[in-house]
Order: structure tokens, then C-alpha cells, then sequence
């Protein structure tokens, strides 16, 4: 008996190899071949090659379109009575769009997406919940604990692609939940469900389903120990919304970040609070991102950052303290190699030297910056702890810092000042190509400092002692 041809994939990447392989030939990655039952390749009769017109015949001559004779309109939205998720999606669900979640175990993605649908069921949109790692029972009785009395949404405890598609077909919901995609199958391929091209083959046929029908489907991704969408970055590629859940899972808030939005902003970010009924929306967010000091402390500074369209108050932590031989340089929330290159700024262009001591950098409320608007704050509170001086009460700062020491400018640094400002804040350190016109509203009772380098910025804050 003939044995059956094989195939390794990457299942980081999809890539296939003919043989194992300790990394992966396509993306580099390590331990990722996993070998899978070839496919058989279509047979052309003989001849492989074909002519030019032959081609053509087979696939036909498509209809082109003049670009500016193209009717463009916005697309219709559909709220799903959640205000900080219809922020993250750019105002609600897009019919046919395909959303793609993804975020830890037990973080908080099958209760908002539960009660999504609900809300939108009730709003008189037919919703479908497809269900594959629970029964539904278990989903009845998340349903009870959320307090969701006579919900009308329909339930499909199902993991096969062609019967999922079928009931889509039949129904045509408004919207429906993949809960998770890693779980679907497909009978077309031999391979196991949350295979690299299980994923792959049953997030296009779903996609292609709802962008021909005109449901919108939202798809539940796992993720890696390192933070990423499980299954291969292809998947990121197909669908039109990605969106990853963020937060500690001990403490009550989560953050909901656009990765990519083709109806909208991206880095957009909803914040929510874990109650006994659910999420619920947080309105000011600023609030449990800024500690509750009664006096200021060191090394505590508040930097204004933003959040896709909105301006966001963060506390910025930094503790200095004596190093052993070989000083920790250690950060939450910020990137760890932006960190060492702060401190090197801080030591050859301000003269603060931290070379035999531990520096550690927290943002408060386990939120992450991944801009550099963060700088001038970090660099702030690391100086202010290390002199064990604390800062005024309302101070705020934010600001790029350049390996020359120079202090750029973040943009729309206006609205950043007008929402400390909203907020009670009263002293702030800004990049002078952020400081406003003389005259300009908004910034009623704020002292503004006006810097163009770090040093100028640490002369201000001794002179604020």
C-alpha cells in the first residue's frame, strides 16, 4: 500500500517545508514544523503549461471601473448598545464586515460578545451564537449569571464548517459569534481542528460567506504565550476588524484595542469594568489609570497619551534604587530597550547618572504605551525619584525625547493639554511646538513650561522644589 505524502507547515506562518526542519525556512521561527497529510495537486491532463489564451479562457475577462466613476458612501453602522466597544469599532458593527477578538483565557471574550448579541438581539437584529468550546447549557448559564432575562438569541453548539454554513445560509442572522474559530473544521481537509490550515481554510469560507451575504461575523481567536493571535498571521490579513483584549485578569478592568480597523481608527482602545452583571462600560477612563495620593509622592508623574482619538491620563512610576553589579533595568507597560536608551539621554545631555542602580518604570492600571509621546514623563520620574524630590500636585507632562536630548513635539498636543485642563491639572512641562497661542481657550489656570530640551525640563522642575 502506497503511504500517504506528507507536509510540514510553520505554525506561525503557514509556510510548508518537505522535510522537518528545526526553524522555519519562510519567517525564522523556531520548533514550528508540524507535519500534515499533503494535498493532492489538481491535474491538468498532462501538459502543465499553459498558453496565453487558454489561460484567459479558463478564467475569463473581469469588468474594470474607472476609480473616479465609483460611487463611494460611508458605511452603515449598527450600535451595539455598547458605547466603549462601538468606540473601538469606529460606531458599531459594518454589515458583512468580519471582526476578528482575540485575548487570554477567562479575560472577558465570551461575556461582552454575549452580551453584544443580546443587545443587539433586543435592538431587533437577529443574532446567532455559534458555540464551540462550550454546550449550551453552559452558554444558557453564563446568560442567567448576566442577569439576561428572556434573551432571544439563537445558540449553535457546532464545530463543522459545512454545517455552520448551512445554518448561516438558512437563517441569514444580522450578525454571528465563531466562538472560537481555533475549534472549527472543515471535511475537506485531514487535518485537526486548530491546525494552521484548518484556520486558515475555515476563517476564508467564512469570511467569504459573510461578505456575500451580508452578515457580519465576529470570530474568537486564542493566543500564544507571547500575547499573539494563535494560527498564522494570515488570518489577521483576512478579516476587516482585529481586536485584541488586554488586563490583568486579577484585577476588575479590561482594555479593548483596535489592532486594525478598515471602518475605522486604529489603536483605538474601550475600557470596561468586570462587574457580577458583566462589563460595563467606563466613561472616564482617566480615572483608574491616576493613583489616589493624598501628598505627591516621588517619582510619580501623570502623562497625558493618546489613545486612538481619545486623550487618556496615565501615571507614570519610577523607583531608583542602589544596583548590585549588575544594575535591573525593568518596565511595565513600556518598552524595555526605550527605557535603556532614556537613561543613557538622561546621563550624557542632563548629567543624571544611573549606571549602579536598579531603575524601575510602571504604568499604573496595567495599561500599555507603545508611543514615544512618554519620554519626557519617564524621564521626569525617574530624575524625580532618584533625587527623592516629589513633583507639584497637578503636574502633567508628555513629550518625545531625541538621542540628542532635544524634546519633540506629540501630536495634537492641544487636545492633551485641554483634557488635563478638564480635569483639574494646573502645572505642565510640554514640547514648545505643543504650546498653545497666547490668548487660546481651554487652558484657563494651567501654567504651561514650554521646553526644547531635557535639560531646560529638569532646570523647570528644580525650580518647582
Amino acid at each position: 500500500m502506497a503511504k500517504d505524502k506528507t507536509q510540514y507547515v510553520c505554525s506561525e506562518c503557514g509556510g510548508t517545508s518537505a522535510k522537518w526542519l528545526g526553524k522555519c525556512p519562510s519567517c525564522g521561527a523556531w520548533n514550528t514544523l508540524v507535519e500534515q497529510a499533503a494535498r493532492p495537486a489538481a491535474s491538468s491532463g498532462g501538459n502543465n503549461r499553459l498558453s496565453q489564451p487558454q489561460f484567459a479562457a479558463l478564467g475569463g475577462v473581469s469588468e474594470l471601473m474607472l476609480l473616479s466613476e465609483i460611487e463611494a458612501v460611508d458605511v452603515a453602522r449598527t450600535p451595539t448598545g455598547m458605547a466603549e466597544l462601538d468606540r473601538v469599532l469606529g460606531g458599531g458593527i459594518v454589515a458583512g464586515g468580519v471582526t476578528l477578538i482575540g485575548g487570554d483565557p477567562g479575560i472577558g471574550k465570551s461575556t461582552l460578545l454575549l452580551q453584544a448579541v443580546d443587545a443587539l438581539q433586543r435592538a431587533g437584529q437577529n443574532a446567532l451564537y455559534v458555540t464551540g468550546e462550550e454546550s449550551g447549557a453552559q452558554v444558557a448559564m453564563r446568560s442567567r449569571r448576566l442577569q439576561l432575562s428572556h434573551s432571544q438569541v439563537q445558540v449553535l453548539a457546532e464545530i463543522q464548517l459545512e454545517k455552520i454554513i448551512a445554518t448561516l445560509d438558512s437563517t441569514r442572522p444580522a450578525i454571528a459569534v465563531i466562538d472560537s474559530i481555533q475549534t472549527v473544521y472543515s471535511d475537506q481537509l485531514s487535518s485537526a481542528p486548530g491546525s494552521v490550515a484548518q484556520v486558515r481554510e475555515c476563517a476564508a469560507h467564512l469570511t467569504r460567506f459573510a461578505k456575500m451575504s451580508g452578515t457580519a461575523v465576529v470570530l474568537v481567536g486564542h493566543v500564544t504565550k507571547e500575547g499573539a493571535l494563535a494560527g498564522p498571521r494570515v488570518l489577521e490579513h483576512m478579516v476587516d476588524t482585529v481586536l485584541y483584549f488586554e488586563g490583568d485578569t486579577h484585577s476588575s478592568f479590561r482594555l479593548v484595542r483596535a489592532i486594525k480597523n478598515r471602518f475605522g481608527a486604529v489603536n483605538e482602545i474601550g475600557v470596561f469594568a468586570m462587574t457580577e452583571r458583566g462589563l460595563k462600560g467606563v466613561s472616564n477612563p482617566s480615572a483608574i489609570f491616576l493613583s489616589q495620593h493624598s501628598e505627591p509622592v516621588p517619582g510619580s508623574v501623570v502623562l497625558v497619551t493618546l489613545e486612538g482619538t481619545r486623550p487618556m491620563l496615565v501615571e507614570i512610576q519610577a523607583l531608583v534604587d542602589d544596583g548590585g553589579p549588575s544594575p535591573r533595568r525593568l518596565s511595565v507597560g513600556l518598552d524595555r530597550e526605550r527605557l535603556a536608551m532614556l537613561l543613557a539621554v538622561l546621563h550624557r545631555h542632563a548629567g543624571v547618572a544611573c549606571m549602579d542602580q536598579d531603575v524601575f518604570v510602571n504604568a499604573v492600571g496595567g495599561v500599555r504605551i507603545a508611543e514615544p509621546a512618554a519620554d519626557l514623563a519617564v524621564m521626569l520620574a525617574i530624575s524625580s525619584s532618584l533625587r527623592g524630590k516629589p513633583l507639584p500636585k497637578g503636574f502633567i507632562a508628555f513629550g518625545e525625547v531625541g538621542l540628542a536630548g532635544e524634546v519633540r513635539p506629540a501630536p495634537r498636543g492641544q487636545e492633551r493639554l485641554r483634557e488635563a485642563a478638564k480635569l483639574g491639572f494646573s502645572v505642565a512641562i510640554v514640547p514648545r511646538a505643543n504650546a498653545p497661542k497666547p490668548g487660546a481657550s481651554g487652558f484657563e489656570g494651567m501654567v504651561l513650561h514650554p521646553v526644547e530640551r531635557i535639560e531646560e525640563a529638569l532646570e523647570v522642575v528644580r525650580g518647582l522644589d
